[in-house]
């Protein structure tokens, strides 16, 4: 019998259910990609009926959707925060391109890859994939926007760079699919390198940045 029949049903608040379902969700569909977000695997997950689970979802469709916007804004608020950011717009534009390196990132960059593959038959996932790419775009851009205003970047238009360092991003997300190990340094640094030149900046100022104000070596 499974577990969730013999395991002590315990009653939640509503809202905090529902947060509990799509946590879970997104932490499936980190691990293991949004076609396992179903309704039974999460009421595996959760250890409850599948009832349960479509009394907050009845469509799987709307809980990929959640799962795919709870973890892709997560990403957005622990890579670029947007309250109360500590220090000047080039130490935050550092912390963000040293942030965008590494397991955890190409973990995402993985679901936002199966995402926007999804989104091609999915509605409700592709609205949200287009909310969180236009939720990037605005809080990169204001960044850089911010940077320009202090006199610490030049570009004429903020938004059009912030496009060309997330377009970098991407690219380079997209290799995360099958590692970066035979990268060449200077594409693994491509993000920084198009970062400086866009924003007028002295080479290797944002990697220097990133790395606690040690000189880069490849800069």
């Amino acid at each position: 019998m499974s577990s969730s029949v013999q395991r002590k049903r315990v009653r939640k608040d509503p809202a905090a259910r529902r947060a509990e379902i799509v946590g879970a969700a997104a932490a499936v569909a980190l691990a293991e990609g949004l076609e396992c977000v179903t309704l039974r695997r999460i009421a595996e997950e959760l250890a409850v009926r599948p009832g349960l689970i479509s009394h907050y979802f009845p469509s799987a469709e709307d809980l990929v959707a959640e799962a795919f916007g709870s973890a892709a804004a997560a990403e957005t608020d622990a890579l670029l925060p947007a309250e109360r950011p500590e220090g000047t717009p080039t130490e935050r534009l550092a912390r963000f391109l040293g942030r965008t390196q590494g397991e955890a990132y190409d973990t995402i960059s993985r679901l936002w890859i199966n995402a926007r593959h999804l989104s091609r038959y999915r509605p409700a996932l592709r609205e949200r994939v287009t909310a969180q790419e236009s939720a990037w775009r605005a809080r990169l851009g204001a960044l850089i926007e911010e940077g320009v205003e202090k006199g610490e970047f030049r570009t004429e238009d903020p938004l059009v760079t912030a496009l060309q360092i997330l377009v970098v991003l991407d690219g380079l997300g997209v290799d995360a699919n099958v590692g970066h190990e035979d990268l060449p340094d200077a594409v693994a640094r491509m993000a920084f390198i198009t970062a400086e030149r866009e924003l007028g900046l002295a080479p290797g100022t944002l990697s220097s940045a990133a790395h606690g104000g040690a000189p880069d070596p490849a800069a």
